[in-house]
């Protein structure tokens, strides 16, 4: 389990700055946050690059982000080792990586920047299978689920276990979704337990009462005063 909760910034300041930008970025952690959270895509020069449609949109065609090289997206579309360059080295980051071919590439620009600190990098993915094939992974970055309770068809419980047999340390779900014994369940597996879409103050504080690790938030000023 993480030794303090950690309040990710859902894609920087969300709420008071353009989203998944620099300004957004240096504008949480001014408010407060103790992490921040983004979207990682690749572009076809495989650079990781911060986004969260994965769309370059123009006059008479969009394109995904996939088939741009990075020296032709838009000036507000960050790089990672941009982010990173303005990041404190101290500060965790969730990934939500919606090009698993980025896995690897994610953790080079980690490194290049922050050496070992790997214990600070949290690679989210929807797909279990995915994080799977991300073994190789598992004993160096946090890989997390990001699921909904609807979609454990074989229940919790069975969920957790298949999550700690996989080497996958953290489930991530919506404030909707939790409960004080869900997150008992998941503890009791040695699972960590992430909570997003908390935005209002109360949402915040009852996840906390619950005894999550982890919450996302649009509004860095909340997460910091919870915290």
């Amino acid at each position: 389990m993480l030794s303090a909760v950690i309040g990710f910034a859902h894609r920087g300041a969300k709420a008071y700055a353009p989203e998944n930008t620099l300004e957004a970025f240096a504008l949480a952690l001014r408010l407060g946050a103790s992490g921040l959270e983004s979207d990682v895509w690749l572009t076809a020069d495989g650079v990781p690059v911060l986004d969260h449609d994965g769309v370059v949109k123009g006059r008479l065609r969009s394109r995904p982000i996939s088939g741009v090289v990075r020296d032709d997206l838009p000036l507000h579309i960050p790089t990672l080792d941009e982010m990173l360059r303005v990041v404190p080295p101290t500060v965790p980051l969730s990934l939500d990586v919606k090009d698993p071919a980025a896995f690897d590439a994610i953790l080079e620009v980690h490194r290049g920047r922050r050496g070992p600190a790997d214990h600070l990098l949290y690679l989210c993915h929807p797909e279990l299978a995915v994080l799977r094939s991300q073994d190789h992974l598992a004993r160096r970055v946090h890989l997390v689920h990001s699921t909904r309770i609807a979609r454990m068809k074989q229940g919790p419980e069975r969920h957790a276990a298949t999550l700690r047999e996989d080497g996958i340390g953290a489930v991530n779900m919506p404030y909707a979704d939790w409960t004080g014994g869900l997150v008992a369940l998941f503890k009791r597996f040695d699972v960590a337990c992430f909570a997003w879409d908390c935005q209002h103050e109360r949402q915040i504080a009852e996840v906390l009462r619950m005894g999550v690790d982890a919450v996302y938030s649009d509004w860095p000023d909340r997460l910091a005063d919870a915290l």
